[in-house]
């Protein structure tokens, strides 16, 4: 990687205040003519550790290289499956074969052509050996077929029915073969340069302060980019990307830079817009995992108990400053085609726990407590600590005592998936368009698997419950699945393993007179569309 010893200079020109009431729409109207030049300074959180992703999607790498690189398709912000890479699809009848058709004239940074046999290797080298989801997502993958410079067919064991919901820029991104194939292919990654196919390219890595992105000028969509260039600035104090916002030095920030309430009162703002859209695809869920090889919580009446005790729509409110939706359970309402609200619910209701804390067995002692509980808040900041602040009261109300205990990183996740040390624990799952994809892993007993973050680690097993599941993940008929999925959600709101509070609502941040700046709904924009009004 290129690497400057050098402080980075502020950055080439400072936006202007808006002097409007901008709305938050992404789009501009459609007679609005995009204008070219201009730098865009956003922010990336923490400093990513590498520019490629292919082989690991990590959040922060992932907004950088998302500019570099692109996935064989993409999603609108109706979370419809747009043409990238590939230009048109199609899945064979028995659900055993995928055909891509690249799109021609498409070349590497680097000048060298887009090929079939950059998607076969990608595909059965780096996602299917070194990508953490896609080794499973794709293991009925058992060929990349490339007839020609521009058909990939992709071969399948069983039907996955999935298969295109991970064929995005995020999820998936397509790498040269010519420039990363080698003995250690993870290690190429790594340390060499970036080459895609998107419309910047790296111009230089300023460790510790910056990434600097330009315009690809042989982008394969004529006259885009628009900009010139994209800064990726690193500020890891969140009161300084706050200033940077308000100062206008940086204009753009995804993924919620800031504390919601900061974004709340940056949106108040006359020259800074705040927008939700753009993460449909994630469907992040605010949850509770419950312990159930702990006695007490082993009881379905006593997991009901906690459910009615906590005032959801107060966490929402005060603690995430209404950046979130409500949800009923374990699939969000964003995935229309699969959710469904026919499923048991809890709503707030005090007086309803204590009951069923009582027809569990569990009455009040003399001192008003009826059992103690640990509950462990994700380390990802303070918000989450806040929550619990707001439950262990809501607990308290019913004769729960809970200790909120806080950690590290590393000791929560040792603490959580590999010693199994908790009772209640708080986290976030992404849904991902699909169940199979995103909401599987916390109710299917096969991934129980100590040390593994992020996995089933309340220790729920049914076997109903893996029935279905499983057959979900191989039916190739399209309303027998998402019965599948109804009944899914049923038994996970009746056994209740995990309490789901609510979908999170991601934020971007930016500057009103940048347009465009969100197309997808992803949440990694390539920014080929963007540009800044009047610039």
């Amino acid at each position: 990687m290129k690497v400057a010893p050098t402080v980075l200079s502020r950055p080439l020109a400072m936006i202007a205040v808006a002097l409007i009431a901008a709305s938050t729409a992404i789009l501009p109207p459609a007679s609005a003519e995009p204008k070219r030049g201009g730098t865009l300074t956003a922010v990336v959180n923490p400093e990513p550790a590498f520019l490629v992703s292919a082989h690991n999607p990590v959040g922060g790498v992932l907004q950088v290289s998302s500019k570099m690189f692109e996935g064989l398709l993409t999603y609108d912000l109706d979370m419809n499956l747009q043409p990238a890479l590939a230009e048109s699809w199609e899945v064979a009848e028995d659900g055993l074969s995928v055909t891509f058709h690249l799109r021609e004239g498409v070349t590497w940074h680097d000048g060298e052509p887009f090929t079939s046999e950059d998607v076969k290797f990608t595909t059965m080298k780096i996602w299917k050996e070194l990508h953490p989801r896609n080794r499973v997502n794709l293991g009925k993958v058992t060929d990349v077929e490339t007839p020609d410079a521009h058909t990939a067919i992709f071969r399948l064991s069983e039907p996955v029915p999935f298969l295109l919901s991970v064929m995005n820029g995020g999820e998936s991104q397509v790498v040269p073969k010519h420039i990363y194939d080698g003995e250690d292919v993870g290690k190429n990654l790594v340390e060499k340069d970036p080459v895609g196919t998107g419309p910047f390219k790296l111009k230089e890595w300023r460790r510790g302060e910056a990434v600097l992105l330009e315009r690809y000028d042989g982008y394969w969509q004529e006259g885009k980019p628009y900009l010139d260039g994209v800064i990726f600035r690193i500020i890891p104090d969140e009161a300084a990307r706050a200033t940077a916002f308000e100062t206008g030095e940086v204009q753009y920030g995804g993924f919620t830079p800031v504390s919601p309430c900061t974004a709340q009162r940056l949106g108040t703002l006359e020259n800074i817009g705040v927008e939700t859209k753009g993460y449909e695809f994630f469907g992040t869920i605010f949850m509770f995992e419950l312990n159930l090889r702990d006695e007490v919580l082993k009881n379905k009446k006593v997991r009901h108990a906690i459910a009615h005790a906590i005032d959801r729509d107060f966490i929402l409110e005060n603690v995430w400053c209404g950046f979130g939706t409500p949800t009923t359970g374990s699939v969000p309402p964003q995935l229309t085609e699969f959710y469904t609200d026919d499923v048991p619910t809890y709503e707030f209701d005090p007086a309803k726990a204590e009951a069923l804390l009582d027809e569990a067995g569990y009455p009040r002692g003399e001192d008003g407590v009826r059992f103690k509980m640990v509950h462990d808040p994700l380390p990802f900041g303070p918000n989450f600590v806040r929550s619990a602040e707001v439950v262990k009261q809501n607990l308290a109300d019913i004769g729960i005592e809970l200790e909120i205990r806080t950690q590290d990183t590393p000791t929560y996740l040792r603490r959580i998936y590999t010693d199994y040390d908790f009772d209640m624990s708080s986290t976030t799952l992404s849904a991902l368009p699909d169940p199979t994809l995103g909401v599987q892993r916390l109710y299917w007993s096969k991934n129980i698997v100590q040390g593994v973050p992020f996995s089933n680690s309340s220790g729920y097993s049914n076997p109903e419950m893996d029935r279905i599941l499983e057959a979900a993940q191989t039916e190739n008929d399209k309303e027998k699945r998402i019965e599948l999925f109804h009944q899914m959600q049923k038994l996970a709101q009746e056994d209740l393993p995990i309490i789901d509070l609510f979908v999170m609502s991601q934020a971007t941040i930016f500057d009103k007179r940048l347009k465009n700046h969100t197309t997808q709904s992803d949440g990694y924009p390539t920014f080929a569309d963007a540009y800044f009004e009047g610039e």
